[in-house]
């Protein structure tokens, strides 16, 4: 599967993710967002921001408990809880914020 942007192709997996970590940019994030029907604020991006320098640092997407845990710990306690994350990210914190970043789907997401 893929999509265009610009006149630049993109290959995704059959769920949506990027089938290329290089290829992300905020431009294929908005694309993914508005297919979700989901309009990306600054609250989006410091989760989407945050993933990228998980993913960087630890070479992993993390599962839900996780990325609460360590949201927790970077923005505080009233954004490093699941009800926060969830009103974001609807149909799934993890699963939903990674694809957004560009990152591959989080190991023990069904």
């Amino acid at each position: 599967m893929a999509f265009e942007i610009g006149g630049k192709s993109y290959e995704t997996d059959e769920e949506g993710y990027l089938a290329n970590l290089a290829d992300w940019n905020p431009e294929v994030a908005d694309y993914m967002a508005k297919e979700d029907d989901c309009d990306l604020g600054d609250n989006h991006w410091e989760v989407i921001n945050f993933l990228r320098e998980y993913y960087e640092e630890y070479q992993i997407a993390p599962a839900v408990r996780v990325l609460t845990k360590a949201i927790g710990k970077r923005l505080g306690k009233e954004k490093g809880n699941s009800k926060y994350l969830y009103e974001l990210f609807p149909y799934g914190p993890a699963k939903q914020a990674c694809k957004y970043a560009g990152l591959p789907k989080p190991t023990g997401c069904v």
